[in-house]
């Protein structure tokens, strides 16, 4: 899995070139999925990743187009997983409605 702390360590340029966003970027989004999950009344199974790597994660599939496999096996989960954060990264950024997102992203499933 890539150091976040590392890569959070970088120059904003580095950073963008990693991620494809600014860092200040990636703080908003980090703090909408923040209030998404202190607002949560139903608490199921924990993900096995922080928020931050869900994020990283979700960027690292949009910025780099590599299979959910490559992706999963990277951050040490399955590829199924992958999708369901992916998507669950996507559904709460649309939510906030704070960021530039498509209404309907491509599925996967095509």
């Amino acid at each position: 899995m890539p150091d976040i702390n590392k890569l959070l360590e970088q120059n904003d340029a580095g950073f963008k070139r990693y991620t494809g966003i600014r860092k200040t970027t990636f703080k908003a989004m980090l703090e909408a999925m923040q209030q998404h999950e202190a607002a949560k009344t139903k608490s199921g199974r924990p993900s096995e990743l922080r928020l931050e790597a869900q994020l990283l994660l979700a960027l690292t599939y949009w910025r780099e187009y590599r299979t959910l496999y490559h992706i999963g096996m990277d951050f040490g989960i399955h590829e199924s997983s992958a999708s369901h954060m992916v998507r669950k990264v996507e559904d709460i950024l649309i939510k906030s409605g704070q960021f530039d997102l498509p209404k309907k992203l491509p599925r996967g499933d095509v």
